[in-house]
């Protein structure tokens, strides 16, 4: 027989690095799923991602039990890696801090292609640089031809 869901706790925690400080151990910790058993399980299933923030959806049942799944690091902290950007602009319309090229913008789109709700590369590549330029990253080039 299947579990009853109780609910569902989005939170971004870096890869490797859960522990029971805040905003972990607060968020499980009242809906009483076992904190430690989570961080250990987190910890092991992302020590090769370690010190990039990860989102993570937990599942907890009405036992007490859980079930997670890490997702993908967010396109902004991606976006910032690759132009190696501390932050992005704080007048994204009026101040640009960075540039990357369309290569860059295709290799986060194929990476985070599992997590968005887009069917094609190209819509894909279309959202993340959406994002750049919401964070003052501009595109150079021309788009690429895809198909």
């Amino acid at each position: 027989m299947a579990k009853e869901i109780a609910g569902q706790i989005k939170l971004q925690i870096k890869g490797g690095a859960a522990n029971p400080s805040p905003p972990v151990g607060p968020a499980l910790g009242s809906k009483g799923i076992n904190i430690m058993e989570f961080c250990k399980q987190f910890n092991a299933r992302t020590q090769d991602k370690a010190g990039k923030v990860l989102p993570v959806v937990i599942t907890y049942y009405s036992d007490k039990s859980f079930d997670f799944i890490v997702k993908t690091p967010p396109v902004a902290i991606q976006l910032l890696e690759a132009s190696k950007q501390k932050s992005g602009s704080a007048e994204p319309n009026r101040k640009k801090v960075a540039s990357i090229t369309w290569d860059q913008v295709k290799a986060i789109a194929e990476d985070k292609m599992v997590d968005l709700n887009c069917f094609t590369l190209k819509s894909a590549m279309t959202m993340v640089a959406g994002t750049a330029r919401s964070m003052g990253i501009t595109v150079s080039g021309e788009f690429p031809d895809i198909n």
